[in-house]
């Protein structure tokens, strides 16, 4: 089954952008997966082919018409089962493993706002899944429509060169990922520890457990679940 995804969008030539290049690049080659970006714009009807309008109740910035989205929106054939996902700062954060349940569907509509966002009717009528990849603003959803799909597209079977190379990742476990080493043995001073060269293989994986789990505490304590209160 190919993965396929559906980018509505003001910027098509924004795709696929840096997928179309590495590994992504060669398995959209292959046909592992597939993009389709659909120009918003072909949807309105007026004679300037205008997208946006003012805020109702006044406000700066520019909204985007509920009308023509919805046209867009609905080009992409009705009996299509595929999540319907619209970039947003103010969706639920994405995760890996909401990033896993989409790698195992058939693919993704993404809806890409631009200026101050979209009209709630759409979202609303169209039953648009609101998703973020962080807490700032960018100038559009292309950027995080991109680093969405990059996410998706990594782990679909037979992307990676070595599949378990998208198991022992940071968030995959619940933890931030162990410190990485290679050749050279010493490097300015500092050795690779002694541990990851004494082939004891249950013994190396307890040690990057524990620096996971350490590191984990240190910048991402969030993750980790809540400690018993001790009375």
């Amino acid at each position: 089954m190919t993965f396929r995804a559906t980018v509505l969008t003001l910027y098509p030539e924004m795709f696929p952008g840096h997928l179309g290049h590495s590994l992504a690049g060669r398995a959209l080659e292959r046909g592992q997966w597939a993009i389709e970006p659909i120009q918003i714009r072909d949807f309105a009807l007026d004679k300037h082919r205008s997208v946006d309008d003012t805020p109702a109740g006044g406000g700066a910035g520019m909204v985007l018409k509920p009308d023509v989205l919805a046209r867009a929106i609905d080009h992409v054939s009705s009996d299509d089962t595929r999540p319907r996902l619209l970039m947003s700062p103010r969706g639920r954060p994405l995760t890996q493993a909401r990033v896993r349940q989409l790698a195992d569907g058939e693919g993704v509509v993404i809806v890409c706002g631009r200026f101050e966002g979209v009209d709630q009717r759409v979202i609303d009528g169209r039953n648009l899944e609101e998703v973020s990849i962080g807490d700032y603003i960018l100038s559009g959803g292309e950027p995080a429509a991109l680093t969405l799909l990059d996410a998706v597209v990594r782990i679909l079977p037979g992307v990676m060169g070595n599949d378990l190379s998208g198991i022992h990742e940071s968030f995959e476990g619940g933890l931030l990922e162990h410190p990485h080493y290679t050749r050279p043995q010493s490097f300015e001073g500092v050795d690779i520890p002694a541990i990851l060269t004494s082939g004891n293989h249950g013994a190396i994986e307890k040690w990057r457990h524990e620096q996971a789990v350490r590191l984990t505490r240190e910048r991402r304590p969030d993750l980790l679940p809540p400690q018993p209160v001790t009375k």
